[in-house]
């Protein structure tokens, strides 16, 4: 098994889209794709960990495969907007860190 950087990935994605896929879909229709697949995640989590149960045509669901979804119409939508998501991924998780450094550890609902 390979292991697939973020910037091989939006890479991947794109020659996909240009050699298998024809053409991006304009952003508002993978905004609205990404929507649609996000809920199916969705779905999956509130039967699988949630209150809800499956149904007979919920069996041959992949959790794992519905991620992928979400995560390849994201790159589709970064590629297309010109977003470099190692980039936004490093300085979003930079943040995080130097807005949170305590904030989770103080945090008695956690312990």
């Amino acid at each position: 098994m390979s292991i697939l950087t973020i910037q091989e990935a939006q890479k991947t994605v794109d020659e996909w889209i240009k050699t298998t896929g024809v053409r991006y879909f304009n952003e508002l229709t993978n905004t609205a794709m990404l929507m649609e697949e996000v809920g199916e995640v969705a779905r999956i989590m509130a039967r699988q960990y949630g209150e809800q149960s499956f149904k007979a045509s919920d069996k041959d669901v992949d959790l794992a495969d519905e991620m992928a979804d979400v995560l390849f119409v994201l790159i589709c939508l970064a590629n297309q907007t010109g977003i470099d998501l190692t980039a936004a991924l490093e300085k979003n998780l930079d943040k995080k860190t130097k807005r949170d450094a305590t904030r989770h550890k103080e945090n008695d609902k956690l312990k």
